[in-house]
């Protein structure tokens, strides 16, 4: 399974925490506007790798990390260990090397990394921002700032007070009372190699990341997209969307702005290979796999 990835002077490495993610969901209830007749067109071609034998969606978790000239960055930080998460029993105290070591395996250590970036605040992408060290949960990257969507900070920053997310609790707020968080616009440019680009829906503040000098070379969907079914189907809508509709037009519009050409996608929860070039598939899109 190909993990690296080379544009130019900006290289990619895939990062797989687990596939297919534990806890899997019906796929009528991940998507509630899919209907069992469009289901029924589809399962042959969704079958083994994006839907499994009882109609489950399957899914990747995992991280990207980007070098540029300038920069090592982790995007998103899939799920962590040690996570308190008793309504997620199969992420609950999860205690494995999975991410650690697939970060050793593109040559890197936790000290490497100057960036984290979570293209939004939801479980799956926030994990490993913290570690626990003596009862505390301190910045895994200790060398890392971490880059925030202001308004998506402030979003779940704002609803954690009113009740506490556990998520928000072990793996949001101990960077920001480190001094390490740095908040900052859903289009905000890190460098000349890499740049956020706005795509709101799924959360209040998503950003997708777009990669290359002066062009999008590739980019990181962060949950714009969770399956390929998506890509055919762009009006299908996810289970945990803020604004359904929001989502689906950020959805086509992506799809259309990358559609034939040679923009790398790498689909953060795409089953494996996950990354390649979006083509036109009748009045949708597929993903064509990278060679």
């Amino acid at each position: 399974m190909r993990t690296t990835f080379r544009l130019g002077d900006v290289t990619i490495h895939r990062l797989v925490e687990s596939e297919p993610a534990a806890g899997l969901r019906d796929i009528l209830a991940f998507f509630p506007n899919l209907t069992p007749e469009l289901l029924a067109e589809n399962r042959d071609w969704l079958r083994p790798d994006a839907l499994d034998e009882k109609d489950r969606v399957k899914l990747c978790m995992q991280s990207h990390v980007v070098r540029t000239p300038h920069h090592t960055v982790l995007v998103d930080s899939c799920l962590g260990n040690d996570k308190e998460r008793p309504l997620h029993p199969q992420w609950h105290r999860k205690r494995d090397t999975a991410f650690m070591d697939a970060l050793a395996a593109a040559g890197l250590r936790v000290e490497d990394i100057d960036v984290v970036m979570c293209t939004h605040l939801h479980i799956d992408h926030v994990g490993w921002n913290t570690r626990l060290e003596n009862g505390r949960w301190v910045p895994t990257f200790p060398n890392a700032r971490y880059l925030f969507s202001e308004k998506e900070l402030a979003f779940w920053t704002e609803r954690n007070a009113e009740a506490e997310i556990p998520w928000i609790v072990d793996s949001v707020l101990p960077i920001v009372a480190a001094g390490r968080a740095q908040p900052v616009a859903s289009d905000h440019a890190l460098d000349d190699h890499l740049r956020l680009l706005p795509t709101p829906g799924h959360t209040i503040d998503h950003f997708a990341v777009e990669l290359g000098r002066g062009r999008a070379a590739g980019v990181i969907t962060g949950d714009l997209i969770h399956s390929p079914l998506q890509a055919r189907y762009p009006h299908l809508r996810m289970m945990l969307d803020n604004d359904p509709e929001q989502a689906v037009t950020t959805r086509r519009n992506f799809l259309e702005r990358v559609c034939d050409t040679d923009t790398l996608c790498c689909f953060v929860h795409f089953p494996s290979p996950s990354t390649g070039y979006v083509r036109r598939w009748g009045e949708g899109f597929r993903c064509e796999p990278a060679a």
